[in-house]
């Protein structure tokens, strides 16, 4: 038996980098799926390649009425929702503080914070109902530690977490968990689109991040959007069946500490400076 059949999936952001690798492996684990993006182009030829079991909604998360509609559109087309996973995201507004516009500041936490507090409000009347469901939300290691992402970003990311922790008290006890995942350093469309780059140019530009990332962990390697997509499918499955309330660490021990042979190096630095006039 797979590990999701029988149950529904709204996805935000679906339609690129996480939230489509995340779609693409609930369908295959035989999830009904609601693909939620701005992105119309690529969110149908998704849908189209995986048939029936998905359908596409134009969603920008920033709009109330887009995140109740494509949530609505689940239970109708489907009869259910069991999980939401609010991933829409972008990088947001950047630079030093004090040249960071209200206007910039208004529009990254319109999606990375209002996104997710509208998709909890309005998946969560409809898993109380049912007794179950899960919630997931993508967060950042940005929201965990400074230095990992640009200053609103990183306040958005924070307060993921912490609405994350409050709403998960509250609905645990009708049944519905809710949990959020923190990547680290993902080779993702993001950054590119992020950047102003022309869609033709974004692909590529993943395969550049790849070798820069694979050097900022432990683990040798860039992390995917199929990492975060696997920790998304644990999260929404009866795997996890009591877990709630947390912050999911996915980012090949980044946020864990100084790398083991950076320490060494610096320990042999020193040993040599100490040891220089002697």
């Amino acid at each position: 038996m797979r590990r999701l059949d029988g149950k529904v999936a709204v996805i935000t952001g679906g339609a690129s980098g996480i939230g489509e690798a995340t779609v693409r492996l609930f369908a295959d684990e035989g999830c009904r799926v609601v693909v939620a993006d701005v992105l119309d182009e690529r969110g149908r030829r998704l849908v189209d390649g995986i048939g029936k079991s998905a359908v596409y909604v134009q969603t920008d998360v920033s709009k109330e009425a887009q995140v109740r509609a494509a949530i609505e559109h689940a239970v109708e087309h489907f009869g259910r929702l069991d999980c939401i996973f609010n991933n829409a995201g972008l990088p947001g507004v950047t630079g030093p503080i004090e040249k960071i516009s209200v206007k910039g500041y208004d529009r990254t936490m319109a999606i990375l914070l209002r996104g997710v507090f509208l998709g909890m409000k309005h998946a969560a009347p409809i898993m109380k109902r049912q007794g179950s469901g899960s919630i997931v939300s993508t967060a950042s290691v940005a929201g965990l530690q400074a230095g990992y992402g640009p200053h609103v970003y990183s306040a958005a990311k924070a307060a993921v977490i912490q609405l994350t922790r409050s709403v998960a008290m509250e609905l645990g006890e009708s049944g519905v968990r809710v949990n959020c995942i923190c990547p680290g350093a993902i080779a993702t469309p993001i950054f590119g689109r992020g950047l102003g780059l022309a869609e033709s140019a974004i692909e590529e530009s993943v395969k550049r991040l790849q070798p820069i990332f694979e050097t900022r962990q432990p683990i040798k390697r860039a992390g995917m959007p199929e990492d975060i997509a696997q920790a998304a499918l644990w999260l929404a499955s009866e795997d996890s069946r009591f877990v709630t309330g947390h912050a999911l660490v996915v980012d090949g021990g980044l946020t864990g500490g100084r790398m083991w042979s950076v320490v060494q190096e610096q320990a042999a630095i020193m040993r040599a400076f100490l040891t220089h006039d002697t």
